[in-house]
C-alpha cells in the first residue's frame, strides 16, 4: 500500500509518500509545494492544487492522510489555513481516495511516542523509521509522520476487522 502523508498549509504544503508492506515502511518521496506569498489567495491555492495533482499523477498514493486544523488565535491565518487544508482534502478525493484526518498531537503520539513532541522529535524519529530518508524540510517530515501514523492505524484497523471476522466464523 501506497500512502500519501499531507501536512497543509498555505506557503509551504509538505508531502511525504511511504510504501507499507505488513510492519515494514519504505521511503518513496517527500517534497513541499510552495506557493507564493505576494500572490493573490485564489492563485495560491491554484497553485497548490496544481502541484499536489502533479504528486499524485506521480507517486499515485492507495491511501491518504492530512492533519487536522487547529485553531490559533488569528482568525484570519486559521481561516487561510482552512482553504489551503480544504486543498490538501480535495486532491486526494479527486484521485477517489478517503482520507484519514488525524490531529496534530495523535500524529506525534504514533510517530514519537508522546504527544507533545517537538519538531526535532518528529524528525528524528521518521528518520529511524525510515533509514537513509532525505527529508525536504520541516513540513515535509511532518507529512512523513502523518503518512505513517495513517499506516500505524490501517495496520491496526487490519488487524481488528481480520480479530471480529475470524470470531464470528
Amino acid at each position: 500500500m501506497r500512502v500519501i502523508g499531507i501536512d497543509p498549509g498555505l506557503r509551504n504544503m509538505g508531502w511525504g509518500i511511504i510504501d507499507v508492506s505488513g510492519s515494514r515502511l519504505a521511503h518513496v518521496a517527500n517534497g513541499i509545494c510552495k506557493s507564493d506569498g505576494k500572490a493573490d489567495l485564489s492563485n495560491r491555492l491554484l497553485d497548490l492544487h496544481d502541484q499536489l495533482t502533479a504528486v499524485f499523477s506521480e507517486y499515485k498514493p492507495d491511501a491518504a492522510a492530512v492533519e487536522q486544523t487547529f485553531v490559533n488565535k488569528d482568525a484570519v491565518a486559521t481561516l487561510k489555513l482552512g482553504q489551503a487544508r480544504g486543498i490538501a482534502l480535495l486532491v486526494p478525493a479527486q484521485a477517489g481516495l478517503t482520507v484519514g484526518e488525524y490531529l496534530p498531537n495523535a500524529v506525534k503520539k504514533a510517530v514519537v511516542g508522546v504527544g507533545h513532541a517537538d519538531k526535532k522529535q518528529i524528525d528524528h524519529m521518521v528518520r529511524l523509521q525510515l533509514p537513509g530518508v532525505k527529508i525536504n524540510g520541516v513540513d515535509a517530515a511532518d507529512a512523513l509522520a502523518i503518512a505513517i501514523c495513517h499506516s500505524h492505524h490501517c495496520q491496526s484497523a487490519g488487524h481488528l476487522s481480520r480479530a471480529i471476522a475470524k470470531a464470528a466464523g
